[in-house]
């Protein structure tokens, strides 16, 4: 495979940085050999790591501890004290997504567009801390309903904003690993929700006369307030605008992301975010990727039932919420090593594919056997499935990677679109269809089976990318393009001709 080869530097390297902070009135513009560049480089990712990555993971983890909170209530009377039907039950689990999923788009825009993302995902954590905390004191299927829709508002910001952040900032042989500690959060929530639900559920029944379940809603509420006002003053905004790193720091940040492309990483005055939406929809390749997106979500729409699959074995509901851990901790561990090999190879289709194919076989295993133990792996094959879908929206940022407008729509669209897929799985694993959900195994069978077909499609259209790329180089020096190629020159202090000699070490990733 054609591998990028963007990122190789010379052995000199010229830091460009003309603006400085206050007091801070030096002119940067020195040679530096490479194991400065190399030494500054280490830093300035090290410090990004240790602050933007902790923070990322710790929300996305309260995302989700969230997300999953009704299928833990569940088990300890919530149904029964608000007195839902199992209709009224999937609809509390499916209308998160009916804002969620649309919300996503718009929320893209707006924090591309604003100058402190940090401040935008940080006011939207708070208020949806506050619409879960809200949900312990509703008393009837109205009150929790509305909670459930509006929470889906502020989580649109989320997920696809962070990729996007994250592709800001890290090249794209480091944003695989990256994307994938941030989803890290996702699959150790479903561990540390359960074990989290299991102590309040257990323990807090009957507390100052309030019910565990509603004490899990207050608690993990109250948490993510905190986080969310923390997460204001932790995140960073942008490379040539955060303001807790110095003027060369930001101007090499800037740099690292314009060698990596060949062109600097920034829209002209003519590609606003709605520019950006129509390119995205004018290429073939996003509603592709909204498409695997969707089909997989579909079939791995099982993890909001985990707890009650889990249950399913026949276990108290300690040792159930217990049990329902191990799972995904495995699977965070093969998503790290899944993303961290997809950078190391570039390789692109087979680590999206493979995780999902050993889902497949999970659900093979359940409908083919009733023994505890057999079942209990395949909860573990099906788990794992998520390291495959975490490579997505890495994928979409690759597939689909200038200019940054077109970026930010595509990932808001195939996010967006592809969360429809738990809407839809929401009504897939029906409670008269349990314990054993033989149909919703099967339909999450056949879902899984058609993304990968949409994961093969993708491959193909980018291999033949690639090679109208190595046939048509000459034309990216008209217009935009060349406006970014010129502004990657400037970043990077060379002449114009030698970023066009980076630029054609660009390819796909596939």
């Amino acid at each position: 495979m054609d591998l990028p080869k963007s990122s190789e530097r010379s052995p000199v390297s010229k830091v460009d940085v003309t603006v400085g902070e206050a007091g801070d009135s030096t002119d940067f513009n020195e040679v530096l050999p490479l194991s400065s560049r190399v030494v500054q480089e280490a830093k300035l990712k090290r410090l990004l790591d240790l602050r933007l990555m902790p923070m990322m993971i710790l929300i996305f983890l309260l995302n989700y501890i969230d997300r999953i909170a009704p299928s833990a209530a569940r088990l300890q009377g919530l149904e029964t004290d608000l007195r839902l039907s199992d209709v009224q039950y999937e609809a509390i689990l499916s209308l998160v997504y009916a804002l969620y999923c649309p919300a996503q788009i718009p929320s893209n825009a707006v924090s591309s567009c604003l100058a402190q993302p940090s401040l935008y995902i940080g006011t939207c954590v708070v208020i949806w801390g506050l619409t879960s905390l809200l949900t312990g004191i509703t008393h009837n299927f109205i009150g929790i309903a509305l909670c459930r829709l509006f929470i889906g508002l502020p989580e649109s910001a989320f997920y696809p904003g962070a990729v996007y952040l994250l592709s800001r900032w890290y090249t794209k042989k480091e944003l695989s690993f990256r994307a994938a500690i941030l989803y890290f959060g996702l699959l150790i929530s479903n561990a540390f929700g359960s074990l989290i639900a299991a102590g309040i559920l257990a323990h807090m029944d009957g507390v100052r006369g309030i019910r565990a379940w509603r004490w899990l809603f207050y608690i993990e509420g109250a948490i993510t307030i905190a986080i969310g006002f923390l997460a204001m003053w932790i995140l960073p905004d942008y490379p040539h605008n955060n303001r807790w790193m110095t003027a060369t720091q930001r101007r090499l940040a800037q740099r690292r992301i314009a060698e990596d492309a060949g062109e600097a990483d920034e829209d002209t005055d003519k590609e606003s975010f709605w520019q950006g939406m129509k390119l995205a929809l004018r290429d073939p390749k996003t509603y592709i990727l909204a498409m695997l997106s969707f089909s997989q979500l579909v079939g791995l729409s099982f993890i909001n039932f985990f707890p009650t699959l889990t249950a399913s074995l026949g276990f108290d509901t300690t040792v159930t919420l217990l049990m329902a851990a191990p799972p995904w901790i495995w699977a965070a561990i093969v998503c790290c090593l899944n993303a961290w090999s997809a950078d190391r190879t570039g390789e692109r289709f087979f680590h999206v594919s493979f995780w999902i194919w050993g889902t497949m076989i999970g659900y093979i295993i359940s409908l083919s056997t009733s023994s505890v133990g057999a079942r209990y792996v395949s909860l573990f094959l099906m788990a794992s499935g998520f390291a495959g879908f975490s490579m997505v929206l890495v994928w979409t940022s690759n597939a689909i990677p200038r200019p940054p407008a077109k970026r930010a729509a595509a990932i808001g669209i195939v996010n967006g679109f592809g969360n429809l897929g738990p809407l839809v799985g929401s009504f897939v694993w029906k409670a008269d269809w349990g314990p054993d959900y033989r149909q919703s195994m099967i339909i999450a069978l056949v879902s899984l089976f058609i993304s990968t077909c949409f994961a093969g499609v993708m491959r193909w259209i980018l291999i033949g990318d690639n090679r109208r790329i190595s046939e048509e180089e000459s034309k990216w020096l008209h217009g935009p393009d060349r406006e970014r190629v010129e502004e990657a020159a400037r970043l990077e202090g060379i002449s114009f001709e030698q970023a066009v000699v980076k630029r054609r070490g660009f390819r796909y990733l596939y």
